[in-house]
């Protein structure tokens, strides 16, 4: 099924290609519904010149017609009516065009397979690390589908083996009574006469020598197919194991930390294939199962002395291992309860039992039961007796997995959970209430088979949470989270990260590899404050998260926010550059703040640092407007025109009045700045940005800015909007009132407002 996913997810002329590939001959619905089964299928082992392999082609027809027939079975309500009855033409055409060629079928679907990986693969451009990596898995997934063929043939090979066996002991046995018959007969001799009882004598002595010989060899037959068919049980349980242990301990264990994280808005994946194939590897261990019984049954129904009991107590032992591990281990928490839960709040999760649909389990449907477990208590997983007590008292906490026809899954939903009460444990030093670690368990009991066999399953703990992790881990998750949480396909660099790792760690090295074998502690990421300043790591990097989630997604998607540069390194880009050439900043000072620095030559100074905007700020006025306001910022770092990465998003600006109304401006200005530039250049003052609307006469007759302002530029070359913009908001909502409604004593000087279309006066 990777294969198709792939394929979707084609454009272009590429995907124009892939159509093509599809028609009447074969329609493209029957590959989207059936991408599973198809790619599992094994086509390329079927040799099109070689007339013996027409039976096999054969059976691929009939599988695909019946798994079309099924698929069409299943479908339900107003939108499967149409699908079941186009799934259900699409089988009586493809078992009539191919009913007397199967052959043509399969060259059919292998040239289709063939054509979309080489597809797939010009599009991921081959060399590309996402290339590479659809590469391997696709291979991976074709190893794991090409292992259970291989199962599936050997399965098969050793239920002709016992067969064959079946067949001959039963011979064996017919032959064994016909040497007890024949004994019988020789008591009966006594009572003919000497010249018969002596011709039969010889004749039955003759026929019982040569009948015990054949017994004898036959015997030493018959031990030797049942060592051979035990021989090849303990050769499949070992491909059995193998392929077992790529899929639950690879590729679910995969999946498990994909879900830990999704926390962090990583994709989590579907679990339709690794359900597919652990329901694989049940019915063929279920399979080898049932032959290992008869087997046993055999012997215990004509005992020969050998090792063979031995051999079939040993595999069965193996299997019925085999099995727990299969049931255990696909007992999963679909949807986690979760991180943080509060008492007396309802919240859901849902467990998912991916072997539901085999062994039978589904006929007889589990209950599945909730607690809650404090960290310490984890041991009450392997602790029987031990097993009932809890932290806490979890209200609808008992729920009956049910079986859904449809998507073949027995699940159980747990809705309205609810954490009535807790019992909370003495936190260590400077823990938290949400650091309390606690786990949610859920156990459930089920019958395989005909009841046969009894799990009793308990959920596995799902999280662990080290109380260290290396820097490499912390940085693929905080990437995964930046990217989730911004919602931009932008994420974080190399650069980035060592700007993130030499703010972290207080280091200076420049190099990422340093970073590698360097671990953080929970404390060190969350708890206590980097060194120098009032807030932890993850404060100053969510803060980073929150501004451009909320202000400035498209600027750091156009790549205007340079971002995760500290002040020198400022100073070092700057430094070269033109006049007006800028570039912005996560402030190291304010959580969430963003600071300009901008390149102008003046006798003070040559770099100049705007103290940070914040959320606050922005909810006033958009940074795209304030720099906009700001007319000797020219370029953005490293030469790009300002208008071009900006003027998309200035907030346009209405000069005419609306219901009487004039519509008041807010802008940016930094008068220290201008001083310094006009001192400078000789230039007039035009660098404040402040030119009125047409309807508003400049500041000068409303005293919106000091005349003479304190210095706006702190000891760090960083400007304090605050003040400004209290002023400036206070006049904002003078302007919004109506002109009747002012009090005198705020009514704005005579000559303010300049007369427009008569209805301002």
């Amino acid at each position: 099924m990777a294969g198709w996913i792939q394929a979707q997810q084609l454009q272009g002329d590429a995907l124009r290609q892939m159509q093509v590939l599809y028609g009447q001959h074969f329609p493209i619905e029957v590959r989207h519904y059936l991408a599973q089964w198809i790619e599992s299928q094994p086509w390329d082992a079927i040799d099109l010149d070689n007339p013996q392999d027409r039976a096999q082609a054969t059976q691929l027809l009939e599988g695909l017609v019946q798994e079309l027939q099924k698929k069409a079975e299943h479908q339900v309500g107003e939108d499967g009516f149409l699908l079941k009855i186009k799934l259900g033409h699409y089988a009586s055409q493809l078992q009539n065009t191919y009913d007397g060629c199967p052959m043509e079928l399969v060259r059919c679907i292998r040239h289709i397979l063939y054509n979309e990986q080489r597809l797939v693969r010009e599009a991921n451009n081959g060399n590309s690390p996402a290339g590479i990596l659809v590469d391997a898995m696709s291979q991976k997934h074709l190893q794991i589908n090409q292992t259970f063929e291989e199962l599936r043939l050997v399965t098969q090979d050793t239920e002709n083996e016992l067969k064959k066996l079946q067949q001959t002991q039963e011979y064996f046995i017919i032959q064994y009574q016909e040497s007890l018959r024949i004994q019988a007969q020789f008591s009966q001799l006594a009572q003919l006469n000497p010249q018969e009882r002596l011709s039969r004598e010889t004749a039955l002595q003759q026929k019982q020598v040569s009948l015990e010989a054949w017994l004898q060899r036959e015997a030493q037959t018959l031990q030797q197919y049942r060592v051979e068919l035990a021989e090849k049980h303990q050769k499949t349980l070992q491909l059995l194991r193998k392929q077992q242990t790529i899929i639950l301990d690879d590729e679910l264990i995969q999946w498990k930390r994909r879900q830990q994280l999704a926390g962090n808005g990583g994709p989590e994946g579907s679990l339709d294939v690794l359900q597919s194939w652990c329901e694989k590897l049940a019915e063929i261990i279920w399979q080898n199962r049932q032959q290992i019984r008869r087997a046993e049954h055999l012997c215990q129904q004509l005992p020969i002395p050998g090792p063979v009991e031995e051999m079939l107590a040993e595999v069965n032992a193996t299997i019925t291992d085999i099995i727990s591990a299969l049931v255990t281990s696909t007992f999963i928490i679909e949807k986690q309860p979760p991180q943080v839960l509060k008492t007396q709040t309802k919240f859901a999760a849902t467990v998912r039992l991916l072997v539901g649909g085999k062994l039978n389990v589904h006929m007889n449907p589990p209950q599945v039961k909730a607690t809650i477990i404090e960290q310490q208590a984890k041991s009450l997983l392997k602790n029987e007796n031990a097993r009932n007590e809890c932290s806490g008292e979890i209200l609808n906490n008992c729920c009956v997995m049910e079986y859904h026809q449809a998507t073949c899954t027995l699940s159980a939903h747990f809705r309205n959970m609810s954490l009535k009460r807790i019992k909370r444990a003495d936190r260590r030093g400077a823990e938290s209430v949400t650091e309390e670690k606690f786990t949610v368990l859920f156990e459930s009991q089920f019958s395989v088979g005909s009841n046969e066999l009894v799990f009793q399953v308990k959920g596995r703990v799902p999280f662990a949470v080290p109380d260290k992790v290396l820097w490499p881990q912390l940085c693929e998750a905080l990437n995964m989270k930046f990217k989730a949480e911004v919602q931009s396909n932008r994420g974080l660099t190399k650069e980035n990260l060592v700007f993130l790792a030499q703010k972290l760690f207080n280091s200076s090295s420049s190099h990422l590899e340093d970073y590698n074998g360097m671990s953080v502690s929970w404390s060190q990421f969350n708890r206590e404050n980097l060194p120098g300043w009032n807030y932890t790591f993850w404060q100053w990097f969510d803060g980073v998260m929150e501004v451009l989630k909320k202000h400035h997604k498209p600027h750091w998607n156009d790549g205007a926010i340079l971002g995760f540069v500290n002040k020198q390194q400022a100073h070092d880009l700057l430094i070269n550059k033109p006049d007006g050439t800028f570039l912005l900043r996560f402030s190291d000072s304010e959580i969430g703040g963003i600071t300009i620095a901008w390149k102008f030559d003046s006798p003070d100074r040559n770099l100049w640092n705007l103290k940070p905007f914040t959320t606050r700020d922005f909810s006033i006025r958009s940074l795209a407007d304030r720099l906009g306001d700001l007319n000797y910022l020219i370029y953005v770092f490293p030469d790009r025109p300002k208008d071009e990465v900006f003027s998309k998003y200035y907030t346009p600006v209405f000069a005419k009045a609306v219901d009487g109304y004039v519509k008041p401006q807010i802008k940016q200005v930094v008068p220290e700045f201008v001083s310094a530039s006009t001192d400078s250049a000789g230039a007039s003052a035009t660098y404040m940005d402040q030119a009125p609307s047409p309807a508003v006469c400049p500041q000068a007759h409303y005293n919106m800015y000091p005349q003479n302002p304190d210095s706006v530029l702190d000891q760090d070359g960083e400007f304090d909007l605050d003040e400004t913009m209290d002023v400036a908001r206070h006049v904002e909502e003078l302007l919004r009132r109506p002109m009747d409604s002012l009090d005198p004593r705020l009514s704005p000087p005579a000559g303010l407002f300049t007369a427009a279309r008569g209805s301002l006066s």
